[in-house]
């Protein structure tokens, strides 16, 4: 991929110094970006940051509960400050936060903690980038929901269904209403990509749940993680300059909606 796709352009990934977010981070860097990282893990942020710099790319760093919206709003326009301009928000920020997956399990703290992360952070990040995108007279917006938000998944359990079902909903209203400014919302849907915190979560399914889960991928795989990044940096990149309010899955066929 070109080492210019996203010259000139910021992005800001929520979630930044997580598995996932980080790689995405790295990935922009090498195709031409700014980068802003939000996530909860100061230390995290200032490694990644560092890494970034390093590497001869541009890069700061903020640490945020994206629960919070004054907060949210203020790291922004901070990293918007710094490094120029927000024309792109990836909102990584979210998943099932190390709740219970069993439903006799679930207390009504997981089930806050997981909506407010996933639907309330995404939202709080999206109304703070938007009043910069419309300034630009463009912008893209990637929300995370996923294959558990999409169908009955035997891996999470139903706050992380419920949130990223909620995410498709967002995505489509928020995408009709900033299309007129030249901003584009798309949500991708992606299958079990194995981070650490996955990873733990699916070596401590039963043998019986880790072979329903292979054998319901027609690839016969589980993904690297790259295979993730690079469709979301689809849906951030002028590629798909003409796709707004969709949801791009990425499970390996394991779900083929009609």
């Amino acid at each position: 991929m070109s080492t210019d796709r996203f010259s000139g352009k910021c992005i800001l990934i929520t979630g930044g110094a997580g598995g996932l977010g980080s790689q995405i981070a790295r990935t922009a860097i090498a195709q031409g970006a700014s980068v802003g990282i939000l996530d909860t893990n100061e230390a995290a942020i200032q490694t990644l940051v560092s890494e970034l710099k390093a590497s001869g790319g541009n890069a700061a760093g903020e640490k945020v509960d994206v629960r919070d919206s004054k907060s949210v709003t203020a790291a922004v326009n901070q990293l918007a400050k710094v490094l120029g301009s927000v024309d792109v928000l990836i909102a990584a920020a979210g998943g099932s936060l190390g709740t219970p997956r069993d439903l006799d399990d679930i207390s009504d703290d997981d089930f806050d903690l997981v909506l407010d992360v996933n639907v309330k952070g995404t939202f709080n990040c999206a109304r703070a980038v938007i009043p910069h995108m419309k300034k630009a007279g463009k912008g893209s917006i990637v929300t995370f929901s996923s294959i558990g938000g999409r169908s009955a998944s035997p891996v999470t359990g139903v706050p992380y269904a419920t949130a990223k079902a909620a995410i498709l909903g967002l995505t489509r209203r928020l995408a009709k209403e900033v299309g007129e400014f030249g901003i584009r919302v798309n949500a991708i849907a992606p299958g079990l990509f194995l981070t650490d915190r996955l990873e733990g979560m699916f070596n401590d399914m039963s043998k019986a749940d880790q072979d329903e889960v292979i054998d319901a991928i027609p690839l016969r795989r589980m993904p690297k993680l790259q295979e993730c990044v690079d469709p979301v940096l689809f849906l951030a990149s002028e590629e798909s300059s003409f796709i707004t309010g969709t949801v791009l899955d990425v499970n390996g066929g394991r779900m083929m909606p009609n």
